[in-house]
């Protein structure tokens, strides 16, 4: 069965007018606003956690580990497809909401999932209030200087939505929000000046390793949207435009490639150091690079040290939570063997960068 008809036709056209209309969804979460008003009042925008990197470098296991965290709640597809009005959509599907039985992602991975799972469904968000950061085959870098006073008073507000629901659901004990998107290191710096007190954490994979996994992911993508148009519709609805026909690469400085190229592994290789340059630019207090090889070698004292930073209120759930910690799929697979004719000298320095980022020892500059 392919991935998409796991979406009955009921399904696919609740998908299309709720992401074909995405301006109603606008009017509907300004309303839910006053409505709901009281069931989120009282809920603060609290040190929340944003996990982002490129695409394959473990955000998503991270981001399974901090949400099973009880004073943490995130997206999961129960949301869908009315991401902008969470509560509308909760009070009105809540009567036909079914178990549903766990299946493998799209992503041929390893990750099972199921409607309570928690998902990357924040770029949605970003697509709906800032249409024009995507266009020319791009999507544009945020900066600190960025205003957009609207939707800044929506997308605090719905944080908050999101853990009124997860404290409804788990008996009181949300009070954090955590989210990953790997779209996210485009805007860093904007949401560092948004939440001041937010912690932002940035996986960093060994960059041969990545590159294979990036490449194999865009492959995989490019034939499952010329299979299923659905399938490519519904992900670019989502904000998903890492891979496949709806690969839209981040405008880091000194990247000028474009879709067009990334059939090409030396298209992966540029792209991860321009993005790990840009990253290694930056000098916030609100950022954590975080080795994607460690936690396997050793998941309790990097889990350890993670969840202490990000102030987890239950440290010592790092135990059970590192038992979760396994080698991906994919190095286990066909990555590990596949040759990719990659440049020795643009390996060297994406090798060099990364080691500076794990480290600590970050190079200010653009490779």
């Amino acid at each position: 069965m392919s991935w998409a008809e796991h979406y009955s036709a009921l399904d696919r056209a609740g998908h299309r007018i709720a992401f074909g209309g995405i301006g109603l969804q606008k009017t509907v979460a300004d309303i839910e606003d006053r409505v709901f008003a009281c069931r989120f009042a009282d809920v603060a925008v609290d040190r929340p956690v944003f996990i982002t990197s490129l695409p394959r470098a473990g955000t998503t296991l991270l981001l399974e580990l901090i949400a099973d965290l009880p004073e943490f709640a995130a997206h999961t597809y129960r949301h869908m497809p009315f991401l902008l009005c969470p509560m509308f959509w909760n009070d009105i599907s809540k009567g036909f909401q079914q178990k549903t039985t766990k299946r493998a992602r799209a992503h041929d991975d390893g990750v099972i999932i199921d409607c309570d799972s928690v998902e990357a469904f924040e770029e949605a968000l970003w697509q709906a209030w800032w249409p024009g950061n995507y266009r020319d085959g791009h999507i544009r870098l945020w900066g600190a200087g960025d205003e957009h006073p609207e939707f800044e008073a929506f997308f605090a507000n719905h944080l908050r939505k999101i853990v009124a629901l997860g404290r409804d659901k788990d008996v009181g004990r949300a009070t954090r929000y955590v989210s990953k998107n790997n779209d996210n290191i485009a805007r860093i710096p904007y949401l560092a000046k948004l939440f001041p007190d937010c912690r932002i954490v940035v996986p960093v994979r060994g960059p041969l390793a990545h590159v294979k996994s990036l490449h194999r992911q865009h492959t995989r993508f490019l034939g499952a949207h010329a299979e299923d148009a659905f399938a490519r519709d519904y992900m670019r609805a989502i904000g998903h435009r890492e891979f496949g026909e709806n690969l839209m690469p981040i405008a880091f400085p000194g990247f000028d490639g474009n879709a067009n190229d990334a059939t090409d592994p030396a298209f992966w290789l540029e792209y991860w150091i321009s993005a790990f340059s840009m990253l290694a630019s930056l000098d916030l207090p609100q950022v954590r690079f975080v080795s994607f090889e460690d936690p396997v070698e050793r998941p309790g004292p990097v889990l350890d040290g993670l969840l202490r930073w990000i102030e987890a209120g239950e440290p010592a759930a790092c135990e059970r939570l590192a038992g979760r910690i396994t080698r991906p799929s994919s190095e286990r697979r066909d990555d590990a063997k596949l040759n990719l004719a990659l440049a020795p000298e643009r390996l060297a320095v994406a090798d060099e960068l990364h080691a500076a980022l794990i480290t600590g020892e970050r190079q200010r500059r653009v490779a």
